[in-house]
C-alpha cells in the first residue's frame, strides 16, 4: 500500500526466489486484482507455478541470456543488424504472449518498409463498440489483413476460441500492417 500499488500500472517482481514471488503475486493479487504482473525467474522451471499464481508474464534469466549471447555472435560473424533484431524479436514473439508483433526503435528500416511492418495493437470495447456482444468469428478481421492475438476481460486473458463473445470494458489486442489495425479498429468501433 505505502509503493502506491493503487496507482501503478504493472507490478515487476525481480527477485528469483519463487517462493517469495508467489506471495508477493499473491499479497498483490487481493490488494490490486487487475494489475498487471511481471515476474522474473531463473530458468522455465516454476513458469506454471507462477503463472497459476498470478503472473501475467514470466522472464527467464536464462532464455533472456541465450538471445543476447546469440545476437551478439550473429552480429559478430557479420550478420546484418536488422535479420539479428528480427531472429530475437522472433524467438521472443514465440517465448512471450505479450511481446507478439512489432519492436518500436529498429532505426535501419527504410522509410517506406516502415508502414509493412506488423505492429501490435490494443482496442478497448467501451459503451456502444460495433463488436460488443459478437464473436471473434463472424469479425472475420483476417479478411482485412490484421490478427487478434489475444482478448483481455478485466485481468484475465481469456483462452482463445472463435467463440469468445465481446463484452463491453474487453481489450481485443490486434497484430498486423498499421493499414490493417487500422481497419480493424474500425470494424470493432
Amino acid at each position: 500500500m505505502a509503493a502506491g500499488i493503487h496507482r501503478a500500472a504493472a507490478l515487476v517482481i525481480t527477485y528469483a526466489d519463487t517462493h517469495m514471488a508467489l506471495k508477493t503475486l499473491h499479497f498483490a493479487n487481493e490488494l490490486a486484482p487487475a494489475l498487471p504482473a511481471i515476474v522474473r525467474s531463473v530458468g522455465e522451471d516454476d513458469l506454471d507455478k507462477l503463472r497459476a499464481g498470478g503472473a501475467d508474464e514470466v522472464v527467464p534469466e536464462t532464455i533472456e541470456g541465450s538471445l543476447m549471447l546469440a545476437s551478439h555472435a550473429l552480429l559478430l560473424m557479420g550478420v546484418p543488424l536488422r535479420r539479428v533484431v528480427q531472429r530475437v524479436q522472433a524467438a521472443r514473439s514465440e517465448r512471450y504472449a505479450s511481446l507478439r508483433g512489432y519492436f518500436h526503435g529498429i532505426d535501419d528500416l527504410a522509410d517506406d518498409e516502415e508502414h509493412l511492418q506488423v505492429r501490435l495493437h490494443s482496442v478497448p470495447l467501451e459503451g456502444r463498440a460495433a463488436a460488443i456482444g459478437k464473436t471473434l468469428a463472424s469479425l472475420n478481421l483476417s479478411a482485412l489483413g490484421a490478427e487478434i492475438t489475444a482478448v483481455r476481460r478485466g485481468k484475465v486473458r481469456l483462452p482463445f476460441s472463435a467463440d469468445i463473445q465481446l463484452e463491453p470494458g474487453d481489450v481485443v489486442v490486434l497484430r498486423g500492417a498499421a493499414e490493417a489495425i487500422e481497419l480493424a479498429e474500425k470494424q470493432l468501433l
